[in-house]
Formats: structure tokens, C-alpha cells, sequence
């Protein structure tokens, strides 16, 4: 196989960020995605390519098919077969059920469950094609267990944990593996409004003691694509540093 390349869906920045400048240390060739922030893009591009990989960005909204198949082409004229894609895009929302409506459902459903539909419909017949792949979804601890005043969010993440069971199933007979990442309490933008005490208390309920770095994530996922992962397929690995413990 010619050199692996692998696409990174919401890397401007946090888990993705991380996780792109991982996959291009073990020497993926790396495509950066995000919705809005183009900088931030960029950035993370440079980084990777400063340190002497290759990596290029392209602006698309995962939850927009059309935009997704832009990305595919962009993707498949700079890079190639894209053998990897990280399902890594994802809103959250903090409200109470009752506060909830059709437009906040539309608005968590459409990036965090649409976005991870239209980016495997597009990039999977290449795979099956060549009858190789790695798909990598991120979850949530939430969408595990659920949590209190996040229904949406909790409800969007899990719905990623079925799809990814079902895909695993549907083509783990062209040698494409799906797994899925549930990451804990992350220090990334998701918990900036999160005031300094709650998220001492929350490292305090934490077995290993800390909240967890953005890396952390990243080696989840890097292992989960490599040939080392390769009878490993429809699982999910809690990265919550115990926090939730089933």
C-alpha cells in the first residue's frame, strides 16, 4: 500500500487538532477539515507540514452532503485513496429537556450523527473498493451513560455507537474495521465555560486523578488505525480515564 492517508474531520483545534498531528507522526499523509475557521485550519496544516509531513485543509460542514462530497474530491486529487477517516466533528449543547426544540434537535443531530452518516457514505466505497479501511468515530462517555441537562448531545452520541456497531458488521468482510471513541472530560474548548472549581471537582471523580489532554484521545484513535488494531472492529474504547466505569 502506497503511504497511508487519512482525513480528520473538526481538526482546526482540541481532540482533532491532536489527532491529526499524531496520525502525521506515524507517518499519515493528513487531510484537516473544519466548518468555519479557516486560521485555525490552516494552523494545524502548518504544524504538521513544519515538522515534515504533508497535510493540506478544506473547508466543508460535515452535516452538508454536497460539502462532504466536495471534500471527498478534494481529498482524493491531493492525497489519493483516503484509507482513514476520523469522525471527529461534533457540537455540544448544556440545557434542559424542556428547553429543548426542533432547531436545537436539528442543529446537534445534523454535525454529531448526520455529519459521521454523510462522511462513511461518501469515503466507504473507496474502501471496499480496495478492501481495506479504518473508521474511526467519536463518541462520548456520554453516549454511554447519558447525561443530566445534555439529552441531545447524550441521545446524538449514542446514535454514533450503533452505527458504528452495525457498520463494523456490514464491512468487516471487506476488511474495514469501525471503532469508536468515547472520550471523558477532555480539556478542550467543550469545557471552557466550565468554571476551574467544577472541573477540579471533576478530575477529583476521576480514577487516574486528572482530566484528560486532548492526546490522550489521539493515542486512542492512532492505535485504532494501525495494522496493530486490525482484529479489533465494533468496539469502543471508554478514554475517561475511568470516570464512567460499565
Amino acid at each position: 500500500m502506497d503511504k497511508r492517508v487519512a482525513l480528520v474531520t473538526g481538526s482546526s483545534r482540541g481532540i482533532g487538532r491532536a489527532t491529526a498531528i499524531a496520525l502525521s507522526a506515524q507517518g499519515y499523509n493528513v487531510i484537516i477539515n473544519c466548518i468555519n475557521n479557516e486560521s485555525l485550519a490552516k494552523e494545524t496544516a502548518d504544524i504538521i507540514c513544519e515538522t515534515g509531513g504533508r497535510a493540506d485543509y478544506f473547508m466543508a460542514d460535515v452535516g452538508d452532503a454536497q460539502a462532504v462530497r466536495a471534500l471527498y474530491e478534494f481529498a482524493r486529487k491531493t492525497f489519493g485513496f483516503v484509507d482513514t477517516v476520523v469522525n471527529n466533528a461534533g457540537i455540544s449543547r448544556y440545557a434542559l429537556f424542556t428547553d429543548e426544540d426542533a432547531e436545537s434537535y436539528d442543529s446537534v443531530m445534523n454535525t454529531n450523527l448526520r455529519g459521521v452518516f454523510n462522511v462513511c457514505r461518501v469515503f466507504v466505497p473507496d474502501m471496499i473498493e480496495n478492501k481495506f479501511g479504518r473508521i474511526i468515530n467519536i463518541s462520548s462517555m456520554w453516549g454511554l451513560v447519558g447525561a443530566s441537562c445534555e439529552c441531545l448531545y447524550s441521545a446524538s452520541k449514542a446514535a454514533v455507537l450503533g452505527l458504528t456497531t452495525s457498520l463494523a458488521k456490514e464491512l468487516g468482510p471487506s476488511n474495514i474495521t469501525v471503532n469508536a471513541v468515547a472520550p471523558g472530560v477532555i480539556k478542550t474548548d467543550m469545557i471552557k465555560n466550565i468554571s476551574l472549581e467544577t472541573i477540579k471537582g471533576l478530575a477529583e471523580d476521576t480514577p487516574i486523578g486528572r482530566c484528560g489532554e486532548p492526546q490522550d484521545v489521539a493515542n486512542a484513535v492512532c492505535f485504532l488505525a494501525s495494522k496493530q488494531s486490525s482484529f479489533i472492529t465494533g468496539e469502543v474504547i471508554n478514554c475517561s480515564g475511568g470516570y464512567i466505569i460499565k
